[in-house]
């Protein structure tokens, strides 16, 4: 069986999960603060959301406005209070007060409200009620014996009708409300504040007691907008976060060269840190860029400059940033730091995240909220920012402006033990000018390049050169320009020398060949010659061998006749 205690959801955006759930379902709910805090309002909406959401009718009874100044003051909220009038969802109801008709006496008591609340209640079928305020209320009442008695009696009454109710009140000097006696008679007690600080307004809620309940005990900043209430439920997420390996393009061919050849980790942080004017707000265009070609929508936080400054300075290096923004994959949010406080800023960056849905979050750059002595508090901000985009796999990329007084290794916003991948820019001057260079200071999870590389701003974005090894080092700029061209003569020389000898071998082969030709020629007619010696000598060898047949034969022929000759031969015995 499930003990624990009911609730009513208020269907305020991130009070429900404050609270657990919501107020205390049937039981009475104190909401203190100072004037303009948003007491009244925050009353309005819960009224409003539990008529349209849960359908759950409720009575306004105001002790201050009349109904015609509540319908038109929240109208700019969007809540059409004269519609869910008609439709029996809300029922107004003004109760006008006035403190030389009230007389102070013992047998003074909350009759006549009860019976008009009452029947406001069963006339719509109420379940929530909202009495704003209780001073109003109790204004005649300075006897403070009477006035926990007749505190105790509606907050009693209110219990037994069942109806969970929400009754607002003034804060006191040094307890949360004038009397200081509500807070003891609430099962839920919720402080809303709204201070200035440095000239800077910031407002935040805390749910200060809830019986029966565990709840968030931290202070919360919240909004009021055109679409209500906007509470910011996380102050600091835990490290439980899902990481991915897949690796997106920073925008830049030889900078994810850098990076084992695939970019950044998606939904890691990367800070782009340098100097003045070195190229960090070019780079976080480039990764902007990158993104939308991919499909994905990025949401660019701009802090200096306003986004058609931004984008005009950006199509000069041949990046348009305005056709991402027209289909719709590219959103800015442009405001001074100075223009809210430091928690505003992060229920701002809650609500425009959570309503574009990117999957990139720019934030150029983040050292502009250092105002005075508020580093500590900086940091705290931008904590909270990097764990609430890592734990909706939001790739960041914050950009910060290093003093040229501190070392370049460490960011002014000191966060820099919160990010992943750290690029650092800066200029390095010799030869009476300065050039450009980066280098990755650290990438978790991946292997990165060592090198310092020289970048330059091109008409089509940023370019990093190869890395150039002279005899001093490593050379940039000019320095590296005459470099190249007295190594380029140099080879050119060379290259002449080497074109020389071969015209010079060349020249000697060919002669060689024309000596060998010659002496082939020569020994072709000598061949020639020694040829026909040699045929005329068998010649004569061969008529010599024939004279003397010749002369053999006259000598036997001399003797007799030729067939006597032959036959005394023949018989002729071996000896």
């Amino acid at each position: 069986m499930d003990k624990s205690l009911k609730k009513s959801r208020t269907g305020i955006q991130g009070f429900d999960e404050i609270t657990g759930g919501g107020l205390p379902a049937g039981r009475p709910t104190l909401v203190c603060g100072a004037a303009g805090c948003g007491k009244t309002l925050f009353g309005i909406e819960f009224l409003v959301r539990g008529a349209t959401l849960f359908n759950e009718p409720g009575v306004f009874m105001s002790f201050e406005e009349t109904n015609e100044e509540l319908i038109a003051n929240v109208a700019s909220l969007g809540f059409d209070l004269e519609d869910l009038i008609r439709h029996k969802k809300i029922a107004l109801d003004h109760v006008h007060i006035e403190r030389s008709e009230i007389e102070e006496t013992g047998e003074y008591d909350l009759e006549g409200l009860f019976i008009r609340l009452n029947y406001a209640i069963d006339s719509i079928g109420a379940k929530r009620v909202v009495l704003d305020t209780i001073e109003s209320l109790f204004a005649g009442l300075p006897n403070q014996l009477i006035l926990r008695a007749e505190l105790r009696r509606l907050f009693h009454w209110l219990k037994d009708k069942g109806v969970t109710a929400i009754i607002t009140g003034e804060r006191g000097e040094k307890t949360l409300t004038r009397q200081g006696l509500e807070e003891y008679v609430s099962d839920c007690v919720i402080m809303l504040d709204h201070r200035v600080t440095e000239q800077t307004s910031t407002r935040r809620l805390r749910v200060v007691k809830y019986r029966g309940s565990l709840h968030g005990t931290n202070e919360y900043p919240f909004l009021i907008d055109e679409k209500g209430f906007s509470i910011l439920p996380i102050t600091s997420l835990g490290l439980g976060h899902v990481v991915s390996n897949e690796r997106i393009s920073s925008g830049v061919t030889e900078l994810d060269n850098m990076l084992e050849g695939k970019g950044y980790y998606r939904g890691s942080t990367v800070l782009v840190s340098g100097t003045a004017g070195v190229g960090k707000t070019s780079l976080a265009a480039h990764f902007t860029e990158a993104a939308c070609k991919r499909g994905e929508r990025v949401l660019y936080f701009c802090f200096e400059e306003s986004p058609n400054q931004l984008m005009r300075n950006m199509s000069s290096i041949g990046i348009n940033l305005e056709h991402w923004v027209q289909k719709g994959l590219l959103q800015f949010q442009a405001t001074r730091p100075t223009f809210y406080g430091l928690e505003m800023h992060l229920a701002v960056t809650h609500k425009a995240v959570n309503a574009f849905k990117p999957d990139i979050v720019v934030m150029d750059p983040i050292n502009t909220f250092i105002l005075g002595d508020k580093e500590h508090e900086v940091k705290t901000m931008l904590m909270r920012i990097v764990d609430f985009l890592k734990g909706n796999q939001i790739t960041a990329l914050f950009t910060s402006l290093s003093s040229p007084r501190n070392a370049l290794e460490t960011s002014d916003v000191g966060i820099s033990s919160l990010i992943d991948t750290w690029l650092l820019l800066r200029d390095t001057e010799s030869n009476g000018e300065r050039n450009r260079v980066i280098y990755v200071l650290k990438s978790r999870g991946m292997a990165n390049s060592n090198q310092v590389r020289e970048f330059i701003m091109t008409d089509h974005g940023v370019e990093l050169r190869e890395v150039y090894i002279g005899t001093g080092g490593v050379l940039t700029g000019s320095a590296r320009v005459a470099q190249e061209a007295l190594e380029h003569a140099r080879l050119l020389t060379q290259k002449q020398d080497v074109e020389q000898r071969k015209r010079e071998i060349e020249h000697k082969r060919k002669v060689l060949e024309t000596q060998i030709a010659a002496l082939h020629a020569s020994f072709k007619s000598e061949e020639y010659e020694a040829n026909k010696i040699i045929a005329s000598e068998r010649d004569m060898i061969k008529q010599l061998e024939q004279g003397k047949q010749e002369m053999a034969v006259s000598r036997h022929s001399g003797n007799g006749n030729n067939k006597t000759s032959k036959r005394k031969i023949t018989k002729t015995p071996n000896r």
